[in-house]
């Protein structure tokens, strides 16, 4: 029997989507902002979040967890000022807005923002 699989492929091998998922997040956490294509602005929506959950909790298996997947500089910023504003929310850190189509391909483009 067929079981639903979690998560875009995006035409690449696990390596890869794992290295593009991280790249996003490490970019989204750095600049607070970004632009991308609407699959992959969701995907890493649901992934940055994860691991805003896992900064939440503020103790050292936590940033070990986090310095598994993000250089030094990308978790002390995590946990020291974007973890800070959401300490009373419970979940929904990111935005993602549609902002159209892109001239050459034509393939749908979102903007993906932490929630302020």
């Amino acid at each position: 029997m067929r079981k639903r699989q979690s998560g875009r492929k995006f035409n690449r091998e696990s390596g890869q989507r794992r290295a593009l998922l991280k790249g996003l997040a490490t970019a989204l956490i750095l600049k607070e902002r970004i632009q991308t294509t609407e699959a992959k602005a969701k995907e890493a929506s649901s992934y940055v979040e994860k691991f805003i959950t896992i900064a939440k909790k503020g103790d050292l298996n936590s940033k070990r967890r986090l310095l598994q997947f993000f250089a030094p500089k990308v978790v002390k910023k995590l946990t020291q000022e974007i973890v800070t504003r959401y300490q009373a929310r419970k979940g929904g850190y990111t935005r993602v807005i549609k902002l159209g189509q892109r001239f050459s391909d034509g393939s749908r483009m979102a903007l993906i923002e932490f929630i302020k």
